[in-house]
């Protein structure tokens, strides 16, 4: 990370989100400006906008405010070990035993996903082949 602060505009595109959804975010506490403008205007760095990318990613799967705010609690645990090293024993164990059932429920979230998609081509092609029939 270069140290490169964007203003909030910058990161909504970036991130795909509105500004109004980045605010949102940001009064629930999942993701904190890392610094204000001398005008009070927010400032993000990459880091921000990796973090806005996990709560995007997270929320088609429907996963609700506070269990991203776990998730990105336990990352945030395990980036604070970046240059110590991976944190041992109980504390290990529990983040690693987190990041796993997030895992776990966004596979079976996508997989629910690609099964309703599939239901959604179904119905859409059954329309058409109504419409051909007709016309």
């Amino acid at each position: 990370m270069d140290g490169k602060h964007m203003q909030i505009g910058e990161v909504a595109a970036r991130t795909e989100l509105s500004l109004r959804t980045i605010r949102h975010y940001e009064e629930t506490g999942l993701v904190v400006p890392s610094a204000r403008s001398r005008g009070g205007f927010r400032l993000y760095t990459e880091g921000d906008v990796a973090r806005l990318m996990v709560i995007r990613r997270m929320k088609p799967l429907g996963f609700a405010l506070e269990q991203m705010r776990e998730l990105l609690a336990a990352t945030d645990r395990l980036d604070e070990h970046v240059a110590t090293g991976l944190p041992e024993g109980q504390e290990r164990e529990e983040l690693l035993e987190s990041l796993r059932g997030f895992e776990e429920a966004a596979r079976q979230r996508t997989a629910d996903l690609r099964t309703q998609l599939a239901r959604a081509e179904e119905f859409a092609t059954t329309l058409r082949k109504r419409i051909e029939q007709i016309e």
